[in-house]
C-alpha cells in the first residue's frame, strides 16, 4: 500500500538518498535551491537553503554530502554548512544546462548527467566525478540525463535519456570506471509516461519512476516489465530503497506546472511517498571525496 509520507509540497522533488548509519532520507527540491533531510520514525524533517539548483546529492564516507549544482559540483561538509565547489565549473557558461540525476558506484565515484533546456541542441553529458575532483566525459549528445544505477555486481550500469522514452544498459568495468557497449534495455510507450530517476534491487531488478506516469515500475534484468505500483501523483521523479532491512521505497515527486485542474486530482503532488517491497533494495555506496 503506498503511504504519503511528506506532504512536502515540492516543486520538483528529486534524488532520494537514504542514509543507513543516520536511519534518515536526504532528498532535494531542484527549483527550490534545497537539500531536506526526513527521519521516517519521527516525522523529523529539515530543510537546508542554498542559492541556486541543486541536482542530486549523496552521503560522504568521511561525512556531510556532495552536491550536483547549477554549474558544478561541490561538498558539504555538516548539515547546515556552506556548499565548497569541488572539481571543474564544468557547466559554466552553459545557462541551458544545470546538473540532474546522479549515483554513486562500488569505488566512490559520482556518476552525474546534465540537462538542456534546449531540448533540439542534445548537448546535455553524463560526466564522472572522481573522489580526486577530477570530472571526465562519459558521453554526451543528451536532452535529460536520468535514471543512473548500478547491477549489484556493478558490471551494468543503466541510463535513461527522459524524453527518448528509452532505458540503456552499458557494459561497466568497476576498477576503471569505464563504460563499453550499450543495448536498449527498455523503451515505453509514448504518452504513457517517461523514464526518469532509479534503482537497482538486489535481484537485480532495475525500478524506474515514470515522469507524466502515474506509477513506478519494476523491471527484469532481460528489461521485462515484472510490477506496477500506481501512485496518487502525476509525476513520480525517483525511487530509492531504506529503512533497516532496505525493504522500504522512497518516492519523492514534482508538483509544479500544474494546472488547477491536476492540482485538484492530486493535493499531494510534491510529497515524498513510501511503500514496502519483497525485495530489498541495495547499500548505497558513499561518494569517496
Amino acid at each position: 500500500m503506498v503511504e504519503l509520507l511528506l506532504d512536502a509540497g515540492a516543486l520538483l522533488g528529486e534524488s532520494p538518498r537514504w542514509h543507513a548509519g543516520e536511519a534518515r532520507l536526504y532528498w532535494v527540491d531542484i527549483d527550490a535551491h534545497q537539500i531536506h533531510r526526513l527521519d521516517p520514525a519521527t516525522g523529523g524533517h529539515e530543510a537546508m537553503q542554498l542559492d541556486q539548483p541543486v541536482g542530486c546529492v549523496a552521503p560522504r564516507a568521511g561525512g556531510g554530502l556532495v552536491a550536483a549544482l547549477g554549474d558544478g559540483c561541490a561538498l558539504i561538509d555538516a548539515w547546515g554548512a556552506a556548499p565548497r565547489p569541488f572539481g571543474p565549473a564544468a557547466l559554466a557558461g552553459l545557462p541551458h544546462q544545470r546538473f540532474n540525476d546522479g549515483c554513486v558506484d562500488a569505488a566512490g565515484r559520482l556518476w552525474v548527467g546534465s540537462l538542456t533546456a534546449d531540448k533540439p541542441k542534445r548537448d546535455a553529458t553524463l560526466y564522472r566525478l572522481d573522489p580526486d575532483g577530477n570530472l571526465t566525459t562519459i558521453f554526451g549528445g543528451l536532452m535529460t540525463s536520468n535514471g543512473a544505477a548500478f547491477s549489484p555486481d556493478g558490471r551494468i550500469f543503466y541510463h535513461a535519456d527522459t524524453p527518448t522514452h528509452r532505458i540503456h544498459a552499458y557494459a561497466a568495468d568497476p576498477a576503471t570506471g569505464t563504460l563499453g557497449e550499450g543495448r536498449l534495455f527498455h523503451e515505453f510507450t509514448e504518452g504513457n509516461g517517461r523514464p526518469d530517476g532509479a534503482a537497482v534491487d538486489a535481484e537485480g531488478c532495475y525500478w524506474s519512476a515514470l515522469w507524466d506516469g502515474w506509477r513506478v515500475v519494476r523491471l527484469s534484468p532481460a528489461g521485462e516489465l515484472l510490477q506496477t505500483v500506481d501512485l496518487p501523483v502525476q509525476r513520480p521523479t525517483m525511487i530509492a530503497f531504506g529503512g533497516a532491512d532496505l525493504r522500504t521505497a522512497f518516492v519523492t515527486s514534482a508538483g509544479k506546472n500544474l494546472s488547477d485542474g491536476e492540482r485538484e486530482a492530486q493535493p499531494h503532488a510534491g510529497g515524498v511517498f513510501t511503500f514496502r517491497v519483497d525485495v530489498p533494495g541495495l547499500v548505497q555506496p558513499m561518494f569517496a571525496g
